[in-house]
């Protein structure tokens, strides 16, 4: 692995919990016999303990009764980080992170590596309806082709580095233009004292839900696949290949980063959380 830069700024973002209370499901209307499920739900894992839901009219009730709630508390909670997103970019908008405030204190690194993993931790689990899809941005699924990233949307940008070779970062995007196609992002590293003009092939959004491998494992990255992974105590990428991917919801992907300084090309095995792996763009290296 080549030296990765010291990066000890923190995240220009503090997200909150919030609980929303959420009336109760409506009662639902008993079924037929023949329409119970077959087998338990795999969706709740307390509800596949119980043998056989046919016979188990709370079974039936419960999984759908959850379902309906955790949805209801998931988009409260996505909009209630949403408004709070929407507030520190209005305040960065208005000038109150300038050149003319005085420098901020250097936060340690460890604080900064915690928040990065808190951010991680938080990034929601996709929970669709029977017969749903993943969509765009769950897990592995790319963007579409004409997603347009929003300010406040962390991405991987490729930059030049100071010693004039390119990497790829961990950024905030400011701003896209739709005349030049090109993102203004924020080197998340630098609390925006650094900015970069690049155009969309080098920009990676990030995904913004997590992918269930119980439900949904064509979402995720599959074993030996190339992918670009944020390399641990560090705010850069580097290509990995994935050695095993999530096995369970909140379980990260362990990859082998390429490196040059192990006989195989390849350093150990390393977890990276699900919001820090995407597609690799570029050819594998002979």
């Amino acid at each position: 692995m080549s030296g990765c830069r010291q990066r000890t700024r923190s995240l220009p973002i503090t997200e909150r919990s919030c609980v929303a209370s959420i009336p109760p499901p409506k009662p639902m209307q008993r079924p037929s016999a023949s329409e119970y499920h077959p087998t338990p739900c795999r969706r709740l894992p307390f509800l596949a303990q119980m043998p056989d839901c046919r016979n188990l009219w709370t079974t039936a009730s419960a999984c759908h009764s959850c379902c309906v709630i955790l949805r209801k508390a998931l988009d409260k909670i996505a909009e209630i980080k949403s408004l709070l997103e929407e507030r520190r970019i209005a305040a960065k908008i208005a000038g109150l992170y300038n050149d003319s405030e005085p420098p901020r204190k250097t936060m340690r690194r460890g604080v900064l590596m915690t928040l990065l993993q808190q951010s991680a931790m938080t990034l929601p689990l996709w929970i669709g309806k029977p017969g749903d899809k993943p969509p765009p941005l769950c897990g592995a699924i790319p963007a579409s082709g004409d997603y347009v990233a929003k300010p406040g949307d962390k991405v991987a940008a490729r930059v030049k580095a100071v010693d004039g070779d390119e990497q790829w970062i961990l950024a905030e995007v400011v701003s896209y233009s739709h005349a030049t196609n090109k993102y203004e992002v924020d080197d998340i590293d630098e609390e925006g004292k650094e900015r970069h003009t690049l155009s969309r092939r080098r920009i990676i959004p990030l995904p913004q839900w997590k992918a269930n491998p119980e439900t949904d494992p064509e979402a995720l990255f599959q074993k030996e696949q190339l992918v670009l992974a944020l390399y641990p105590q560090t705010t850069c990428f580097y290509r990995a290949l994935i050695h095993t991917p999530p096995q369970r919801p909140q379980d990260d992907y362990s990859v082998l980063f390429e490196d040059t300084s192990y006989a195989d090309g390849y350093s150990p095995p390393l977890n990276v959380a699900q919001r820090y792996v995407v597609a690799c763009k570029e050819p594998k290296k002979k």
